[in-house]
């Protein structure tokens, strides 16, 4: 749930400590004003602290699966992260007879913790700025595809270097500040990761779209997982029924303390992509032809979806994760087009740029380089591909069986049979069908045709459009049955012999075919601009730092370890402040409110536990409430989410979850009157632990102080 992130601008010209809580901060290279400026604020610990040595705080947190974030928050390898992070696992272990989704789950031993399948953890060793090596090697005359050839090649040779000391670990090359700067960074990972409890759906996913990136929120966004690892070294293994509870170099401090208004707050986590260097016109073609296209595609797609869920128990159970992922999106790209024109960003972007021009003109720098006219008419040349290949993408590519089967044998679909008998190779796709529906994907497909034909030029549509016409009248049902019924990619264990005659007039052969070569046609468009105004956006990046080189910068978001500062407070909401927490009251309000809106259903013994009289010791000491949800100006965005929420004492306070409806702009424009991060408390996560899962066990592991 959240999104992306970097300096932006000084829109209005603003002096660093008037954006100073602002920014995603790599930490190995943490400007000093931005420490002093912590400092001030209330962090008490050391840089050492945070960053160097086995005892650093960042060495609690991790990658989470490659798409969230979590902490480390005991001796034995326990992490907390997001609810809707763990989703997809919790779903994965998830039948009719033992739903976890809808019931919860909690281990009461280490052997019945749960392992999955694909899921890991990833602790960052270390960092350190490559440019200059690159540069010395020609990487600034290099064109995109030479860059990515000489990044990867460098970046194969440092991690055989780094095995060769210490097989656990790996590395990764990214780009920074739109590739003027290149980070090394060292990683290990962990593969054998358990589930050990969640709460029901009802809590863990409270308020469901209704209240997704809304404010107040009353959500108990968290799930509990432990790190395995090898017996013998404590290092990373692959699952084991012998691996054992990892034993962490440093795990966060629980606290029981609480927060009030104005505390230091920090987050540090994995924020996955934020385009605050991205121009005016590139702001444009993202709200046009990238967020417009969403939000259209998936609101029809979901329609689909919803209703062939509430309709089936067994349905819902294997769309409940797709579903969710692919709405989170969908509400985030309207509210992030509301905000690009209800706050002027493109305007405020375009007098911004104005600024550089007059810059450029008057010290030359990047003259003959950074061309806004030329930025401009690359953008314009290729808004029609974009748009289109969004379509398309989001039509056809998200979740779709049929098609991800025609596509697979295009690519990467393994080929079995006699090497030496080419007649005889086939395919044969594995029996999946625990995944997906027939009943809907049938009628997910023919709403996507439909609506793939009504939004783009004829000129992009397949071949196979022209079948659907003239053989089956322009109704799409009739050629998706059609489809499934004679096509052998849906046949269980059909073998496709993928060379003897006949192979490409299979219908789910030609679908894919036809389908692919509008995507090739497309990539090949987008492509022939796309590399020159990667290179424009990187001199305008390049530009803004070098203008205000008296400010420290942060990089756009990549999914890399980052640092985020700021305080615990509320904002005016609709004119009104809109309070820094919520209460146990609140959320049995809502509740009561379940049989009009079923995002608020929950189940009596929710009602009976959040009406207590007593939530004692988790009742905070200064408000005497039950504090749920709280806020923060936090710098947020995808990827953070189950981000440990830290006080000034590098304490956990909270799991960052969710922004508010009114910083959805913030993968482009920060606004720090505006823009906050939403976090579940600690303190109501340890609640439900206890009075509702009775986790006695796991309690007395987390120490909480």
């Amino acid at each position: 749930m959240f999104k992306k992130a970097i300096v932006l601008l000084a829109c209005v010209a603003a002096s660093f400590q008037a954006k100073a809580d602002e920014g995603m901060w790599t930490i190995y290279n943490l400007p000093p004003q931005v420490y002093e400026i912590m400092q001030n604020e209330g962090f008490t610990m050391t840089y050492n602290d945070l960053y160097y040595g086995e005892n650093a705080l960042k060495n609690a947190v991790v990658n989470f699966s490659g798409y969230c974030s979590g902490v480390v928050v005991s001796p034995n390898g326990l992490v907390f992260t997001n609810h809707h992070c763990g989703f997809e696992a919790i779903r994965s272990h998830s039948t009719v007879e033992h739903d976890y989704m809808l019931n919860g789950f909690y281990a009461k031993s280490y052997e019945e913790e749960l392992p999955n399948k694909d899921m890991f953890v990833s602790f960052m060793v270390d960092q350190a700025d490559i440019t200059d090596r690159l540069i010395a090697k020609g990487l600034d005359k290099m064109n995109s595809m030479q860059r990515e050839i000489l990044i990867d090649s460098l970046e194969r040779a440092l991690t055989d270097s780094v095995k060769r000391a210490d097989k656990t670990l790996r590395v990764s090359i990214d780009p920074f500040f739109e590739g003027n700067k290149y980070y090394v960074t060292t990683y290990q990972d962990f593969t054998d990761l358990r589930l050990v409890f969640t709460i029901p759906k009802s809590m863990g996913k409270f308020g469901g779209e209704t209240d997704n990136w809304m404010w107040p929120r009353q959500t108990c966004d968290f799930s509990v997982f432990r790190i395995y690892a090898d017996p013998k070294t404590n290092g990373p293994a692959a699952y084991s029924e012998d691996n054992v509870p990892y034993h962490p170099k440093r795990w966060a401090q629980v606290s029981m303390q609480g927060y009030k208004d104005g505390d230091f707050s920090m987050t540090i986590g994995y924020p996955g992509s934020t385009e605050r260097y991205l121009s005016s016109y590139g702001i444009q073609q993202m709200r046009d032809a990238e967020n417009t296209v969403r939000a259209q595609v998936r609101g029809v797609k979901q329609d689909v979806m919803i209703k062939h869920m509430r309709a089936s128990e067994a349905v819902r159970i294997k769309y409940d994760s797709k579903y969710a992922s692919s709405s989170n999106y969908w509400k985030n790209s309207i509210g992030m087009n509301k905000c690009i024109d209800s706050i002027g960003i493109i305007n405020q972007k375009a007098a911004f740029e104005e600024r550089i021009r007059q810059w450029q003109d008057s010290t030359g720098y990047l003259k003959g380089k950074l061309d806004f006219a030329k930025l401009k008419q690359l953008y314009a040349n290729n808004f029609e591909a974009v748009y289109t290949f969004n379509n398309l993408i989001e039509s056809f590519w998200r979740n779709n069986e049929f098609f991800s089967r025609a596509r697979a044998l295009n690519s990467r679909v393994e080929i079995q049979g006699p090497k030496d008998n080419p007649k005889k190779q086939y395919a044969v796709f594995p029996d999946n069908s625990d995944e997906w529906d027939e009943a809907l994907e049938r009628e997910a497909l023919a709403a996507m045709l439909g609506n793939y034909a009504k939004q783009v030029d004829p000129k992009y549509l397949p071949k196979f459009y022209k079948t659907i016409s003239t053989k089956f009248g322009n109704d799409y049902k009739k050629y998706v049955d059609y489809l499934w019924n004679k096509s052998v990619l849906m046949k269980k264990g059909k073998k496709l012999y993928i060379n003897k005659k006949g192979f490409d007039k299979d219908p789910g052969v030609q679908f894919g075919s036809d389908l692919m070569d509008i995507v090739y046609d497309l990539q090949e468009k987008i492509g022939t601009s796309g590399d020159e105004i990667a290179t424009q956006e990187r001199y305008l990046c390049d530009a803004v730092v070098r203008m205000e080189q008296d400010q420290p910068h942060y990089s756009d978001a990549n999914f890399t370890m980052r640092l985020s500062y700021g305080q615990v407070g509320e904002y005016l909401l609709n004119g009104h402040p809109s309070g820094y927490y919520t209460t146990a009251e609140s959320l049995v309000d809502k509740m009561k409110k379940g049989k009009e809106i079923i995002d608020y259903e929950a189940e009596p013994i929710m009602h009976e536990l959040l009406s207590s009289k007593d939530f004692s010791p988790y009742t905070d000491k200064t408000t005497g409430k039950m504090q749920l949800c709280f806020l923060t100006n936090n710098d947020i965005t995808g990827g953070n989410s189950g981000s440990p929420m830290f006080n000034g004492k590098g304490e956990l306070i909270g799991l960052a979850f969710d922004g508010n409806w009114d910083s959805l702009s913030s993968d482009i424009f920060f606004d720090k009157q505006l823009a906050r991060c939403i976090g579940v408390d600690i303190r109501f996560v340890l609640f439900m632990m206890d009075r509702w899962g009775h986790a006695d066990r796991l309690l007395k592991e987390i120490d909480a102080k």
